[in-house]
């Protein structure tokens, strides 16, 4: 949006947003692109397996407790 504002001096031009600037978009932290590694969700499926028997272990051990 282009603001022109008549005063004694002549003419004033002024150019005002409500937009972020280009500058401000990039710097913003939530568009940053993620580090490596950072919120890596992918597992191979031997990970898998063995967090699965960890957890089947454990199961298996507390029902004995009991």
């Amino acid at each position: 949006m282009v603001v022109v504002i008549f005063g004694e001096g002549g003419v004033l031009v002024s150019n005002q947003s409500n937009e972020p600037s280009k500058a401000e978009v990039q710097t913003t932290k939530l568009n940053k692109m993620p580090q490596k590694g950072e919120f890596d969700t992918e597992f191979s499926a031997e990970e898998a397996a063995e967090v699965f028997n960890e957890n089947q272990s454990a199961n298996h051990a507390s029902d004995h407790q009991e």
